[in-house]
């Protein structure tokens, strides 16, 4: 009777440690949406724990990914780097999806991190590989399209 209570314990700590090695890599919710006749797929972050974690402690992103932030109303939303390893373009859009705020953001892994404050009201906030407004050449006024 020890022997099968051993084996189930043993079995319930090999499942543990599968779900805890799978949680990252579980798919995330993406929209595609476009600019400049450029088209990104960025992951969704519309609850408070997505847009907490952003895109902390990834080494990389491709050239046409990148992370969306979605508020659930307009209002002032700074942004740090905190733990955040790549360099970002950050961009604040209007609920119309209109870009109000573009701006350079560089890593931090300690503190004390900048703080990047749009000084502009915003609905939405797009992250990506730092360079990328300047390749495409973004700016502010520029309106987003969702297709998806």
């Amino acid at each position: 009777m020890k022997n099968i209570f051993l084996i189930l314990f043993l079995f319930l700590i090999l499942f543990l440690l599968l779900i805890a090695s799978c949680s990252d890599q579980v798919q995330k919710e993406t929209k595609e949406l476009c600019i400049n006749d450029a088209c990104f797929e960025l992951e969704i972050a519309d609850s408070s724990e997505e847009r907490q974690k952003g895109l902390m402690f990834r080494e990389y992103i491709d050239e046409n990914q990148g992370i969306l932030f979605i508020f659930e109303e307009e209002g002032n939303y700074p942004f740090w780097m905190k733990n955040t390893l790549i360099p970002l373009d950050i961009i604040w859009m209007d609920r119309n999806m209109k870009i109000v705020r573009i701006m350079q953001a560089e890593p931090c892994e300690k503190d004390p991190c900048s703080i990047y404050d749009p000084k502009s009201n915003a609905k939405y906030v797009i992250e990506l590989n730092r360079g990328t407004v300047d390749k495409l050449e973004i700016k502010e006024g520029d309106v987003w399209e969702l297709l998806n």
